[in-house]
This record gives C-alpha cells, sequence and structure tokens, in this order.
C-alpha cells in the first residue's frame, strides 16, 4: 500500500494559501501548527508574501529549499490539480487538499479526476479532497484547517469521512484521548482502508474508530483489517447510508433483504469489530477497545454493581435487550458481600449497594472485589457519576466514591468497567485518569451495556480476513443466463437441481414428462426474464399428458404475448417438499458475500437471513443457518421432521465456491427446498462477470 508516513509523521510542511487572514484554512493550519508546537521545518507558499507568522514564505512549491514531507493545500478548488502536480514533481512525500467543489458535486466531478491523476502520475498520496486535514498528537504535528485546541495525545485514532465527525471528536471531553485523527473526505486518491493499514502500524495506538459514508476498496480494507487483529488494535465502526444494492442484486431478491449496508456489516462482525448505531456510541467504543486488558478473558457473565434500585432495572432490562448474561451471585459471594454491606443493600445481580456506603472507600474495594472473584463472573460493570462544580466535603466524598471504584478494579481479578448513567456525568479528568489505571470508562448507561457487549467479541481472523479479501477483486456485470442454463452450470458445479431438459415442441414436452414421471413443472425460460411467477410463466404439479400439452402452448402464447423471442419451455421433475431458502451469492458488495435464509415468498416479507463473506465453507455456513430466527423451523418445531440442514450448508457452500470460481456476479437460488432428505435448487438466476463461464457449464439440460 502506498506510504503515508510522511502525512502522519511529517518532519517538515509547506502550507499553500498561507496567510494570516483569520477564518482562512491556511491561517488556522499556521496557528494550529504552532499551538501544538510542531518541532519540524514549516514554509508558507504565497505569490506574493515573503513571511506569514514569523513562517518564510515562496512563491510556489518549486521554490522550496527542499522537498518537504507534507504540503497543505489552502486554496480555491481550481487551482489544486496543479499544485498537486507541483508537489508530487518537487518530490513531496503527500498533500492534504481542504477545498471543497470536487466528486462531491456533479460539477467538480472533473476537477476530482484531475487531481487523481496528478497525483498518479507522481505516486503522491493525497488526503481528501473537502476534509479537515489530519492531526498526529504525538507527533505534534497540525495539518488542518478548523478549529483545534491542543491536548495530551492518547492511543485512540479516529478515520472519518466526515470532517465534522472528526472536529467533535477532537473536542470530545469524556475521557477520551486521541492519537491521530484523519479527514478523509472524498477519498479521491486515499481512501479509509489505506489509513487505516498505515494507523496499524503506528507506534501507541490501541483502538481505531471508523466513520465511513462508502465502502471504499474491499480487498484494501480486509488487509488494514488483518493487520488490526494481528496487532491486537481494537476496530470500532459506524456507516451511514443503508445503501441501496447494486443493480445486480437489486434485479433480485438478494437487493431487498441483504444489500451493501448487510454485506459491509457481515464484514465488521468477521474482523471481530464493533458497531456502533451513532457517533457517541462509536467514540466510546473506541475509548474502550483502547485500555488493555479491559476484555473479559472467561465464558461467564456480567455482573453490575450501582447505588440505585432504578439504575439497577435500567441495566438489567439493557442486558436482556443485548442478550448479555448477568448470572445469579453464588451463595459464597453472597455471604461475604452482605457482611460488608448495610441491610438495606439487594444482594443479587444487579446488586444495589445503596448511598448508605457512599464515599467509603474500603468498603467499595471490597465490595467489587468480591463480586469479581466470584466463578460466575468475569466481567464487573460499575455506575458512577460525578456532577460538575462540585467543592469540599462533597466533592471529598465523590471522589472517594471514585478511589473506591478504582481500588476495587486493582483488586479485582475480572476487568471492570465504570460508566456514568447519563453522559453527561462523566468527568473528563477523572475517566481519563481512570484509563491510566486500565479502568475503561463509558457516558451512559446504554452505551456502557453495548461496549460491555462488544467487548466479549472474538478477535478477528487475520487468516480468514486476507483470504475474504483475496476474493474481493470486483468484476465488470456480464449478462442474464435463463434458467436452464443457469442449472447446467448448478449441476456442473454439483449442486443438486430437479431432472429435466428444455422440450423442442409439444411433443417432445409431453415426451419429457414421460421420462420423468409425474408431477412435472413446466416453465418459460429466457435471458432477462427474472421473476417467473409474477409473469404467470410457471405451470406446476401437472400429472397427465394432456394437461402437460395445454400448459405448453399455454407457455408458448405468452412468450409471444411478452415478445419474449429467445423463450424455451423447461419441463422438470417437481420437487418433494420441504422448507423454502434462499440461498444467494453476490461480488458488487464491498466483498462477495452469500446470503442465507428463509426463501420462496417469504423472503421480502421477513428478512430472515445471515449474510456471510466469502468464501465460506460448509460448516461456516451451517452456523449462519442455526443462527436464523427461522431455525426451529428447521430442527422441526413446527412439522415434527427436522430437516437436512447440513445438506442446505454444503449446497450453500457450493454456490458460493461457483460464483468466485467462475468469476459470477450474481447466483440466486430461490427457493432452495430442504428437507429430511437434503437439499435441491428449484429455482436459479445468474448474472455472469466479466468472464464467461466454461462452455460446457452453459448447455442445457
Amino acid at each position: 500500500m502506498t506510504d503515508l508516513a510522511p502525512l502522519l509523521q511529517p518532519r517538515s510542511i509547506a502550507v499553500v494559501g498561507a496567510t494570516s487572514r483569520p477564518g482562512a484554512y491556511g491561517d488556522e493550519t499556521l496557528r494550529n501548527l504552532k499551538r501544538l508546537g510542531f518541532p519540524g521545518r514549516v514554509w508558507g507558499v504565497h505569490p506574493t508574501r515573503r513571511r506569514v507568522h514569523g513562517r518564510t514564505c515562496v512563491p510556489t512549491l518549486a521554490d522550496l529549499p527542499e522537498p518537504v514531507d507534507a504540503v497543505v493545500v489552502a486554496i480555491p478548488a481550481a487551482g489544486v490539480p496543479d499544485v498537486v502536480d507541483q508537489a508530487g514533481a518537487r518530490g513531496c512525500g503527500g498533500a492534504v487538499v481542504y477545498g471543497a467543489g470536487f466528486g462531491e458535486t456533479a460539477a467538480g466531478t472533473r476537477l476530482q479526476e484531475a487531481l487523481r491523476a496528478a497525483a498518479a502520475r507522481h505516486d503522491l498520496p493525497v488526503c481528501g479532497p473537502n476534509c479537515d486535514g489530519i492531526v498526529a498528537l504525538h507527533d505534534r504535528a497540525a495539518l488542518w484547517g478548523d478549529a483545534l485546541v491542543a491536548r495530551e495525545a492518547g492511543h485512540v485514532a479516529v478515520i472519518s469521512q466526515s470532517g465534522n465527525v472528526a472536529v467533535n471528536a477532537l473536542a470530545a471531553r469524556r475521557g477520551l484521548r486521541l492519537h491521530t485523527v484523519v479527514s478523509c473526505g472524498n477519498q479521491a486518491v486515499v481512501d479509509a482502508g489505506d489509513w487505516l493499514y498505515a494507523i496499524a502500524q503506528r507506534d501507541g495506538v490501541r483502538s481505531v474508530a471508523l466513520f465511513l459514508e462508502s465502502d471504499g476498496d474491499g480487498a484494501r480494507l480486509c488487509e488494514a483489517l488483518a493487520l488490526c487483529a494481528d496487532a491486537g488494535i481494537g476496530v470500532a465502526v459506524l456507516k451511514v447510508g443503508a445503501s441501496a444494492a447494486g443493480a445486480s442484486a437489486a434485479a433480485a431478491h438478494t437487493g431487498a433483504v441483504a444489500g451493501d449496508h448487510a454485506a459491509f456489516r457481515a464484514l465488521v462482525q468477521e474482523a471481530g469489530a464493533a458497531w456502533a448505531q451513532d457517533v457517541h456510541e462509536l467514540l466510546e467504543l473506541a475509548k474502550v477497545l483502547a485500555v488493555r486488558g479491559a476484555r473479559p478473558r472467561g465464558d461467564c457473565g456480567l455482573a453490575v454493581l450501582t447505588c440505585s434500585g432504578g439504575d439497577s432495572g435500567l441495566a438489567a432490562d439493557e442486558a436482556q435487550r443485548r442478550a448479555l448474561a448477568l448470572p445469579a451471585l453464588h451463595a459464597d459471594t453472597r455471604e461475604r458481600v452482605r457482611g460488608l454491606l448495610p441491610a438495606a443493600a439487594t444482594i443479587a445481580n444487579p446488586l444495589d449497594y445503596t448511598a448508605l456506603v457512599w464515599g467509603e472507600v474500603e468498603t467499595l474495594r471490597d465490595t467489587i472485589a468480591a463480586v469479581g472473584a466470584d466463578p460466575g463472573i468475569d466481567h464487573v460493570l460499575v455506575f458512577y457519576d460525578q456532577p460538575h462544580g462540585l467543592e469540599g466535603p462533597v466533592r471529598e466524598s465523590w471522589d472517594a466514591v471514585r478511589e473506591g471504584i478504582r481500588a476495587g478494579a486493582a483488586a479485582s481479578s475480572v476487568p471492570t468497567l465504570v460508566a456514568s448513567t447519563l453522559p453527561e456525568l462523566l468527568d473528563d479528568e477523572a475517566a481519563w485518569a481512570l484509563a491510566c489505571a486500565d479502568v475503561a470508562t463509558v457516558a451512559g448507561l446504554r452505551t456502557a451495556l453495548v461496549c460491555a457487549a462488544a467487548l466479549r467479541r472474538a478477535p478477528g481472523d487475520a487468516e480468514r480476513l486476507r483470504a475474504i479479501g483475496a476474493a474481493a477483486a470486483r468484476s465488470t456485470p456480464g449478462r442474464w443466463l435463463d434458467e436452464a442454463s443457469a442449472k447446467a452450470l448448478l449441476a456442473g458445479a454439483g449442486i443438486r437441481v430437479p431432472p429435466g431438459r428444455i422440450a423442442r415442441d409439444e411433443d417432445d414436452a409431453a415426451e419429457i414428462f414421460a421420462r420423468l414421471g409425474r408431477p412435472v413443472a413446466l416453465k418459460l425460460v429466457a435471458v432477462g426474464m427474472l421473476h417467473k411467477t409474477e409473469a404467470g410463466a410457471v405451470a406446476l404439479g401437472l400429472e397427465d399428458e394432456r394437461n402437460v400439452r395445454w400448459a405448453y402452448r399455454d407457455l408458448v402464447r405468452a412468450s409471444n404475448d411478452q415478445l419474449h423471442a429467445d423463450a424455451r419451455v423447461l419441463v422438470e421433475a417437481m420437487a418433494p417438499a420441504g422448507i423454502e431458502l434462499l440461498v444467494s451469492a453476490r461480488r458488487d458488495a464491498v466483498v462477495p458475500v452469500l446470503t442465507v435464509g428463509l426463501g420462496g415468498v417469504w423472503t421480502e416479507a421477513f428478512g430472515d437471513v445471515a449474510v456471510i463473506p466469502l468464501p465460506a465453507d460448509a460448516a461456516r455456513v451451517e452456523r449462519a443457518l442455526r443462527s436464523l430466527r427461522a431455525a426451529p423451523l428447521l430442527a422441526g418445531s413446527r412439522t415434527g421432521a427436522p430437516v437436512d440442514v447440513a445438506a442446505a450448508a454444503a449446497l450453500a457452500a457450493r454456490a458460493g465456491a461457483l460464483l468466485l470460481d467462475q468469476g459470477l456476479e450474481l447466483l440466486e437460488l430461490n427457493p432452495v427446498l430442504v428437507n429430511a432428505h437434503g437439499a435441491v435448487a428449484v429455482d436459479a438466476l445468474v448474472r455472469t462477470g466479466a468472464h464467461e463461464p466454461e462452455p460446457e457449464g452453459l448447455i442445457a439440460a
């Protein structure tokens, strides 16, 4: 990947558009470099000025006494491509482009292409355009054109396509201390995956918050996530816009139930990353993931401690929503805690220790340690609110509570998470002091349970992520196959389909029926005929030759009425009854994915599907099938007869492999009928990729 070190750790900087005009990006950049105490060399670039903010100016980048690591471009959009070209020609390490008016608008598309071309000529990495830039706090470097306050550096990196999210992260007061912030904007040259890959290699980074508006390059993102998994770096992701699925999937059922957003989320889950619902949650997750030892090391459950019965009830309800186990405390633990707390305390999980012990450092310490020692507990969550502006004895009592919690966390054998019930009641300095003592803190009760659940996620498998990345090459959509050709392709890959053949004429249809036996189905198949049931192009359950002949004539008439000149009639045996599943593999998302779930007419009605990045073996697919809400149906909860889930999983795994092996764009089997004796693909929809499948696969049965 591109070397981004000159932008993330610059030793020298040139600001194009240097000025002392208040409010200008060039002015603010120079002020930010001074605020952070940047120790490297800084030049201004201005056609007439000789000094700005005490910095030497030169007329153009060509006039610099040496190539610089980072060029900040703080001029209107029209002049940016030329400056990027000059930066590359001068041998500079990279550029940050603040200006808007590029690919985010139709009018700026050509300008963005010119910028991209200029960068490509010199292999010059560019952050932006339409971004706020980069702040590297450990290196005191601010390639940043917006408001900035110098703060101590921490271990959380932020990569955001939204400049405002990056600005707000820098301004947050919640015990959050940042390492590096990248506002990557339009990602014309360098995308979030590139930034993640580079930042994961920087010393001191323990977690990364990703705010994304587009997928980016799937292969590069997978490699970056794999690197994070290798390095033990936690990742939290917030992706906006449940975007419409690509054209291929949108033409089938798949697009409605497993669009691009679902595919991206499936990749995030594979990476062991945390999925956030809003920016607040994103920053809290990243903050918690950056604390050493915050993850529970067992497979037991969470204990909640508070001084409020109301908080206990709220925490219990939220834990249930998050499927977080709150195990009952063991008898020995209850007895030990009962000896520490007043009679008014509720000795349970959640544990309400009451405000009667408020400020008693030793009591809180010993209570937390006792609960943490319970053999059924591997994680402790303590609620603690600190109002602002406390003074005197009141402040001392609140400080004593916090000290008791800190001491309890130190004495406990399991990780302790501390959270305020309301976000604004988490004191910034107090939270940072706890983080420095390896105690994670969270702003808000609900978010605390979100973080507790996220800490239980297994880390990503780097080898698996790299395998997904290797399969992620995008292709150009090809042509649709008719059902007969699609099923021939499936059969060649070992995917079971009903026996059948294309009928040359009415007599041939009758002959095929005689050979297959009753009942049979007749289907009108044609390229581009995607939903035959709605088009009246299917006749099912035909039991005698007369009905087969009538159905054949009706379908031929229908093909003429619908102007399907290439339509053919497929005669095939009716598959045995079973539970209907959807099995679909598609390549037009961030990575190729396999979708399995309830099928037939219920696919879009219920949307009960699992999305699995490819490649995926049968064992992985079977686990996904058994995770569905409809899984009890597969086990025979309604029919009394369990179906062969392993056969369905094997069929689906072969479908995913076929997509990858033949370079297909989309393969949808809906429905797949699965019963106690196996699984069969009753209907098939295939769109090829840039390369046609092997010729023998396209010969109709």
